[in-house]
Parts: C-alpha cells; structure tokens; sequence
C-alpha cells in the first residue's frame, strides 16, 4: 500500500514539476499537422530560432543560481545593446568588426546599469522579480529620452538617416543592414538544404561551457549558498550583498551581447521596443523549458527556446486553417507569453507547498 502510495506520489511531483512543458508539447502535436509546415521548413526555422534567442535566455541562469529568481531586468542589458548598435550605425561600422564595437560600447553601459540593478534589488530581497519588472519600465522611460531627445543633441549624429526630420531623436527603426546575419554567416553550411548558422552555435556552445565552468568556481559556490541559505552564507563568511550584485552584473551585460545577437539576425532594431520584447520572451521560453523560479538548467534553455518557438510559428497557420483567421494566432502568441509566466509561477508556489506536504509524510513514515 505505501508503495502504491510512493509511486502516485512520485507521478504526481513529476507532474507538477513538468506541466509546462507537457502542456507546450500537446498544444504542439496538435498545432504542427493542422498548420500543415513541411518538416524541412520547421527545422530551419528552429534552427534560426535557437541560433536567435538562446544566448539571451541562457542570461537568466546566473541570478537564479544566487536565489534572486527570475531577471525581469535583463531589459536593461538590452538596452545597453542597442545603444551600442546605434552608435556603430552611425558610424558606419560594418561586420563582425561593427557588432564586436557594439559589444565593446555597450559593456560599460551595461556593467554601470547591472550594478544599479542589483543595488536595488538588495533592497527588495524577497520581492526581486516584481522590483526588477518595474524598474525595467523605470529604465525603459530613461531609454527613450535619451534616445529620442539625447541623440543629435548631446549626443552627436552625423548619419541624417538615423535621425527624426526635427534634427534629433533616432527614427523608430533603425537598418542593422550593415552587420545583418554577419554572425550566423561567418561559417556558411548547408545541409540538405537548410542553412545551420555554425558560427552562432559555437558561440552559444562556449557559453554553456562558461556556465558549467563558473558554476564550480569560488564565485559560483558562494552564489549558490546564497541561492540556498542567505543567512548560513553570510555566517560562512560570503558577502552576500557584493555576491547578488555581481550575479546581477554578469546577467545585465550577458542579456547586452544576446540582444546584440539577437538583433544581426534580424537585420533591423525597434528603437524603442526590442527590449521589451526581449525579456518577456525570454523569461517565458525558460519556463517553458520546465525552469523555475528557483532551478534553471541548460537543457531548460535549448527544450523551452524550440517549444515556445515551434508554437509560435505555427499558431497563426494553425488558427486560420481552424477557423479562417491567422490573426487568432497572433493573439495566442502574446496570451503564451504573459499566461505561461502566471502559470509557471502559480505552479511553482503549488509546488513548493507539496514538496513540504512530501517532506512531512516522509518525516511521519519514519517516525
């Protein structure tokens, strides 16, 4: 009897700790025949999609490493990005010399903004997701002035084609036709017809690499006891406020360089909304990936970017073959990604709260 009981109880955990992605994964197997995408076209595009976003998403898992859950204020490293994707376009710098330049730009930007960051944050411990989500809207509000009122102003612009027609203020896009796909072209390959951008990937790869390695240093411990414990850290001696702000840091200016990538892909830069969308769509394909707020791996990353991805490209076919309307689709894809964060937040608190149930009949059975 009590094994029956153990393993329902198991089914069950598996169950809650998994329920985005089996949720993801049913929509799919029922989105992908009815969008009627030949298989060759899903895979380039996944491939695409991966090459575009993981780099961003892999950002996040640093400060949920130290406990500070999930960085709404990766935005704040994309903005950074794209003031460094400014400057070069006007400039007039092309190629992998261009989008290196923007990384170098952008990097001060990005470490100055990170450490304000996590200054705030470690005043709103236990409340670091919503402080970090308003503060990126704070930020956003700065981004736009200085952007609309500072360029051509204080800032100097010599390209009149970046500039509004008042003489100052940058256009609402910005051509990155100059550094478009210079990446992902760097090392062309083609197999069967599908263009896989190598390049990107290794990129990525040595990413993860840098992930795995960081984990096990000093830094990388300390952040992880903190993550566990911040009162046993502290009585370990670890600084904890200092350790929080450099997990903060090092996310912000990781979020600057996946923007940077993510936006030579693409080839053109909303001025004043990339961002946003950057760090929404990113937090929701982590947690689509079966991340948590409190656990995130790699494979989280790779498994939440190609399901989140795959629905939103067939979501609009599939809906105008369903009904005659591909817009439904396109209203599905912003439902995913706010309703995915409440459910995977709900679950999480749901979860948290059987754990301890588990961990009370386990204590129960024992005695």
């Amino acid at each position: 009897m009590s094994r029956k009981l153990l393993t329902k109880d198991n089914i069950q955990h598996f169950g809650i700790s998994n329920a985005v992605p089996i949720i993801f994964i049913l929509l799919s197997s029922f989105a992908i025949p009815v969008s009627r995408f030949s298989g060759e076209y899903l895979v380039q595009e996944m491939l695409v999609r991966l090459s575009r976003d993981s780099f961003l998403v892999l950002s996040l898992l640093i400060p949920i490493m130290a406990g500070m859950g999930l960085n709404f204020g990766m935005v704040l490293g994309a903005m950074a990005g794209e003031i460094g994707l400014i400057l070069i376009t006007d400039w007039n710098v092309m190629g992998i010399q261009g989008m290196a330049l923007a990384m170098i730009i952008s990097t001060p930007l990005a470490i100055l903004l990170g450490w304000m960051c996590g200054a705030i944050l470690n005043r709103a411990k236990g409340r670091e997701m919503v402080t970090s989500f308003i503060l990126g809207f704070f930020m956003n509000g700065v981004y736009q002035l200085v952007v609309l009122y500072g360029f051509g102003k204080v800032v100097p612009v010599r390209n009149p084609q970046l500039l509004l027609s008042r003489g100052f203020g940058i256009r609402n896009v910005t051509n990155l036709e100059g550094i478009r796909k210079c990446l992902d072209n760097l090392i062309p390959l083609s197999i069967g017809g599908i263009s896989v951008p190598v390049a990107t990937f290794v990129v990525i790869a040595l990413f993860c690499i840098f992930v795995m390695w960081f984990k096990n240093t000093k830094l990388g411990q300390d952040m992880r006891a903190v993550g566990q414990d911040m009162d046993v850290a502290r009585s370990a001696g670890i600084e904890v406020e200092r350790t929080r702000i450099i997990s903060i840091v090092i996310s912000t200016v990781l979020a600057c360089y996946g923007q940077i990538i993510f936006l030579q892909n693409i080839g053109t830069m909303n001025t004043y909304n990339s961002h946003e969308q950057a760090g929404m769509f990113a937090i929701a394909a982590l947690l689509v990936g079966g991340a948590s707020v409190a656990k995130a791996t790699i494979p989280n990353v790779f498994v939440g970017v190609v399901l989140f991805h795959l629905m939103f490209v067939v979501s609009p076919m599939a809906g105008k073959y369903l009904i005659g309307q591909a817009q439904l689709g396109e209203y599905f894809r912003v439902f995913v990604s706010y309703g995915i964060i409440a459910i995977a937040l709900a679950l999480h608190a749901w979860k948290r709260f059987k754990d301890r149930e588990r961990a009370r009949r386990a204590l129960r059975g024992n005695a």
